[in-house]
């Protein structure tokens, strides 16, 4: 009986790894192949000739709207945006939760309190007040606004996540640093922050997926230079022209989620560890 239970058990979970893994299979087949292949052969067939063709046409060469130059551009702007938003967001998430928890003053939870309707606010409602200020500071259209942008709407998730964790570390080390004759920010670098690794990873992994994959955002913000590279695909994918060209689409697809695949399978495991360490402890 407890071998039947663990081949029902074994059997849903390949199935759903299956589901799951069934289209980036799909996608990665397709773009190996040429497109008299792809309307001769079957969806899940792999291909005769693998070629890497489709994926430097995605690259370099393929129209997004009235520029052909490919996705190169788009990804370069996502890097410049994602790295400066995923580290000050961040930061500034340790430094808020390290206050809200250690450091409490009257109102503190309030505050907090009040930052958590960030965290489900729907992103729609900030698009007008948020173009204005983007305007006020002249940096509308720019990478830097949408760096700005990213920062602001991932602070009330980079905070809870920092509170929530230091709320589980030991006041009676704050309290013994400060009979030491340490102050707020020795006490951050040389104790709190040393001991926030779990933390630190999630929330660089968490903030890094969202701001790499947001499209909302960067289609509202981003000018003509300034695009990111989930705009540049929405912009490839519907560039019309004579024969649609799937491979290139897919390999387009893929280069656009690769930095997202590769922080996973790297870091996966410090993601999970993270989590069960504290960042969603009440």
């Amino acid at each position: 009986m407890q071998n039947f239970h663990r081949f029902v058990i074994w059997s849903l979970l390949l199935g759903f790894a299956a589901m799951f893994l069934g289209p980036l299979y799909v996608m990665v087949v397709t773009s190996l192949k040429d497109m008299n292949e792809i309307r001769s052969g079957g969806l899940l067939a792999l291909p005769d000739n693998p070629s890497l063709g489709a994926w430097a046409k995605a690259w370099s060469s393929a129209c997004t709207g009235t520029d052909c130059g490919g996705l190169k551009p788009f990804f370069m702007n996502s890097t410049l945006m994602v790295v400066p938003a995923v580290l000050v967001s961040s930061a500034l998430g340790a430094i808020n939760g390290y206050i809200i928890s250690k450091w409490r003053f009257r109102g503190s939870e309030v505050i907090f309190g009040l930052m958590l309707f960030g965290v489900f606010m729907p992103m729609q409602v900030v698009l007008l007040p948020m173009s204005q200020v983007l305007g006020w500071l002249g940096i509308s259209s720019s990478i830097w606004g949408l760096v700005l942008v990213h920062v602001l709407a991932g602070i009330p998730s980079t905070t809870l996540f920092f509170r929530n964790y230091y709320v589980g570390l030991p006041d009676e080390l704050i309290k013994a640093a400060m009979l030491d004759g340490a102050g707020f920010w020795r006490i951050f670098w040389r104790i709190v922050l040393p001991l926030s690794t779990p933390i630190l990873v999630v929330t660089l992994i968490w903030q890094f997926t969202n701001i790499w994959n947001d499209f909302l955002y960067g289609v509202v913000f981003s000018g003509g230079d300034s695009k990111p590279v989930t705009v540049g695909l929405n912009n490839l994918a519907n560039t019309s022209s004579v024969v649609k060209e799937y491979n290139v689409d897919m390999a387009a697809a893929m280069i656009a989620a690769l930095p997202t695949l590769a922080i996973y399978v790297i870091a996966g495991k410090y993601f999970v560890r993270g989590l069960t360490a504290g960042a969603v402890k009440g």
